[in-house]
C-alpha cells in the first residue's frame, strides 16, 4: 500500500473530535493566509469556499456527511436555512455534479499559491482531504484529483 493509501486510510478512520479539531484549526489558518494573499478578508474566505465545494464536487456526488460539515457556508452564502434536499437541489443546479473544469480551476490554484506559500497548500490539500473523507470513504475519484492537487 503507497503512504497515499495509507494517509486516505487515516483520514477515513479518523475520530470525529480530532476531525473538528484539525478542520477548525486549518480553517482559520488558510482563511488568515489566503486573506492575507488576496488583501481582502472576502476574497480569501472565497476562495477556500471554492476549494471545500471543489472537495465536495470531486465525486460529482453530495453525501450527508458532506453537507453538514458545510451547512453553515453554504446557508451564509444563500441567505436562508437549507435542507439537504435543498442542497442537493443546488448542487445539481450548479453542475457540481460534473466537476472537471471546476476541479482544473481550483488544481491550477492551488499550484499557484504553493508557490507563494508551499505550508499553504499542503493545508489546503489536507482540508481537501479530510472533506472528501468525512463520509468515511475517499472515492477513486476524489483520490485522483486529490493527487493532481499535490502534484
Amino acid at each position: 500500500m503507497s503512504d497515499f493509501n495509507k494517509l486516505c486510510k487515516v483520514m477515513e478512520e479518523m475520530d470525529p473530535e480530532t476531525y473538528v479539531s484539525i478542520v477548525s484549526e486549518k480553517s482559520a489558518d488558510i482563511i488568515a493566509a489566503l486573506s492575507v494573499i488576496t488583501q481582502d478578508g472576502l476574497s480569501g474566505l472565497s476562495i477556500y469556499i471554492d476549494f471545500l465545494l471543489c472537495a465536495v464536487a470531486a465525486d460529482g456526488k453530495l453525501s450527508e456527511e458532506e453537507f453538514y460539515l458545510l451547512k453553515p457556508m453554504l446557508e451564509r452564502a444563500v441567505g436562508m436555512e437549507l435542507t439537504y434536499d435543498d442542497a442537493k437541489d443546488i448542487f445539481y443546479a450548479s453542475g457540481l455534479d460534473k466537476p472537471k473544469d471546476y476541479k482544473k480551476t481550483m488544481d491550477l490554484m492551488v499550484d499557484i499559491l504553493g508557490l507563494v506559500s508551499p505550508k499553504l497548500k499542503e493545508d489546503i490539500v489536507l482540508i481537501c482531504m479530510m472533506v472528501c473523507a468525512v463520509d468515511g470513504k475517499i472515492s477513486m475519484k476524489e483520490k485522483r484529483w486529490i493527487k493532481k492537487l499535490i502534484d
